[in-house]
């Protein structure tokens, strides 16, 4: 991984010569483990003029078999507790005789802009925008096996839920219970907060489980995640709990499964962002479901759960091959719940099979 991490700092040193930049340093924590591996809460990246530099606010974690840094990053430990890696790192830039250092502002605070300035005053800050981000888009093949990895593993604790005993169960310990099987399973812990949603609570984007009781009838829609090495999956999953599904039950779960498949089947490189929103959209909007629809069809994935691209209206771009995408359209009525079906795919040249699912946990609409 060295060799990658390594390609991944010229190609942002590109960057910032280009943009005038002689040197940056990298605050946001993902952006910090795309370029440096596993490294310490709070540490910085330091891309120097003369040499770049991992700045930890304490000492490396050693344990055998956990994941670090890289090996090829000189690490520099703050001399003492209360140190601001950042500032740091701006001092080390002037050391190394740069004039201008990029950083990411939409990372950091105002007080903290203004500590960076202080410490060397001869140093011209310029901002780097979301150019880490940029880079983070287009996944390598190392990135997607640690997204299907993360992907089985949830794929397994789902499926090891739905045999159990649910009638009586609250959304929090359901919850609760998705999150325990998901470490036990070998994940880091959760992508994101696991949402349990049942009868008028299902369907909704984002739920956070509440003591309500699972009952007979009930639509149950639950919506988790896996995160392996770092890198965070998604899927969401609607079911009828305890006996046949109802007319309107099945309706409603046809429609949102259209609107689905027709989202999956439009992400092929090229296509644009706003394209493959429209695709599921229009199926719900056509329907008479236009009000109240969610204000995204779906979004990238990777050491975060919400990155680019966003699969929205008024998005712009178009996708590339190996960008790892949701789609997660879905419907709530209001006093009734409603319907979340959710993927994790990968953007793939249909020479390649077309888009590659990662997620397989079955769509159809089970009686549990």
């Amino acid at each position: 991984m060295s060799d990658v991490y390594a390609a991944r700092r010229t190609r942002l040193r590109e960057r910032c010569h280009a943009a005038g930049s002689q040197s940056a340093v990298i605050s946001h924590p993902a952006n910090v483990r795309y370029l440096a591996g596993a490294t310490p809460k709070g540490s910085v990246l330091l891309l120097g003029r003369r040499e770049d530099l991992l700045v930890c606010p304490g000492p490396l974690d050693d344990r055998p078999g956990e994941a670090g840094p890289d090996e090829a990053l000189r690490p520099h430990l703050l001399a003492g507790p209360g140190g601001d890696p950042a500032v740091a790192a701006a001092g080390l830039a002037a050391a190394q005789d740069a004039d201008t250092l990029a950083v990411e502002e939409h990372h950091l605070t105002v007080a903290r802009h203004r500590a960076l300035a202080s410490v060397a005053p001869g140093l011209r800050l310029t901002d780097l925008g979301n150019t880490v981000e940029q880079l983070r888009v287009v996944k390598d093949e190392e990135e997607i096996s640690c997204l299907r990895i993360g992907a089985e593993i949830a794929d397994q604790a789902l499926g090891e839920l739905l045999e159990s005993i649910l009638v009586g169960r609250t959304e929090r310990h359901l919850a609760l219970e998705l999150e325990r099987r998901l470490v036990d399973h070998g994940a880091d812990g959760p992508a994101f907060p696991t949402s349990v949603a049942t009868g008028p609570n299902s369907g909704r984007r984002g739920h956070r489980p509440t003591d309500r009781r699972v009952e007979e009838g009930d639509f149950l829609t639950v919506c988790l995640g896996a995160t392996y090495r770092g890198y965070r999956c998604e899927i969401g999953r609607t079911f009828v709990i305890g006996t046949s599904p109802a007319d309107w039950q099945i309706d409603l779960y046809d429609l949102v499964f259209a609107a689905q498949r027709a989202g999956r089947e439009s992400l092929v490189p090229g296509a644009a962002h706003r394209d493959v929103d429209r695709a599921a959209r229009q199926v719900l909007d056509s329907a008479g479901y236009a009000e109240g629809l969610q204000p995204l069809t779906g979004h990238g994935v990777g050491l975060e759960i919400d990155e680019d691209p966003q699969l929205a209206p008024s998005a712009m771009g178009k996708l590339d091959a190996c960008v790892p995408v949701t789609v997660e359209p879905g419907v709530h009525l209001p006093g009734r719940g409603g319907v979340r079906i959710d993927d994790t795919l990968v953007v793939r040249p249909e020479a390649d099979g077309g888009p590659e699912l990662l997620t397989i946990t079955t769509k159809e609409l089970l009686a549990l």
